[in-house]
């Protein structure tokens, strides 16, 4: 029987007052077990990013709990939940965001600063070593392929080795071939035990997980295994 890692019950998510007031997400129930890789798909504005962003401990439900290991996140203190990103969360964005005056290890080390850590450089480079990046650590961003850029970002990602990877849209600004690879990187991840919740909105990106989210209106209309 699978472990549970993450529920959401009865999540809601407003923006505005009155006649302004927006719903973004609407009385959501999702659980997440250890290990599965998720696709979460639905037309713009449909709530995907709300959705992401509550799971990243970012963004407060209006109504309802997040629990993660039968942990009730949003009624942490403020610098509980930065511990709880800090120990529990890995990020993959868009457009990647690498500091482009560090040099590649130095941008996988950044989640590692404020930890206890006491070699932080070899944790570093055996993240990067696991993502076929061995002799690139000095690079600059600017002197490294697209898809050795993605690499690195998924490197600084799960550089914590955290329970859940999130992975907002990281194909959306690649070309074909780099996303193929980066995809190919989330599948064997996820092959080593990661559990992965990742927005996108391109078909083929779902053909490897285990599960597919489709979200409308703020709402979770299909939830579905392959």
């Amino acid at each position: 029987m699978a472990e549970k890692l993450l529920e959401l019950k009865n999540v809601s998510k407003n923006y505005g007052t009155g006649e302004n007031q927006v719903t973004a997400l609407d009385t959501v129930d999702l659980t997440i077990d250890a290990g599965e890789y998720i696709a979460v798909m639905g037309p713009s504005g449909s709530g995907k990013s709300t959705l992401l962003s509550i799971l990243g401990a970012m963004n407060p439900p209006s109504t309802g709990k997040m629990l993660v290991d039968d942990i009730d996140v949003y009624g942490l203190s403020s610098e509980r939940q930065a511990d709880f990103r800090r120990e529990y969360l890995g990020f993959v964005f868009q457009q990647l965001q690498l500091i482009p005056y560090l040099s590649a290890i130095e941008n996988v080390m950044l989640p590692l600063v404020v930890t206890d850590i006491a070699d932080k450089r070899q944790r570093a480079e055996s993240a990067m070593e696991r993502l076929g990046l061995t002799g690139k650590f000095d690079r600059l961003p600017s002197q490294l392929s697209g898809g050795e850029q993605g690499r690195v970002a998924i490197a600084r990602a799960v550089v914590n080795e955290p329970p859940l990877l999130l992975a907002d849209e990281p194909t959306g600004s690649l070309d074909s071939r780099t996303t193929r690879e980066i995809l190919s990187l989330f599948s064997e991840l996820h092959s080593d035990g990661q559990t992965i919740v990742m927005v996108t909105h391109h078909p083929d990106t779902i053909t490897a997980t285990d599960r597919l989210i489709n979200i409308e209106d703020g709402r979770v209309v299909v939830a579905v295994g392959k």
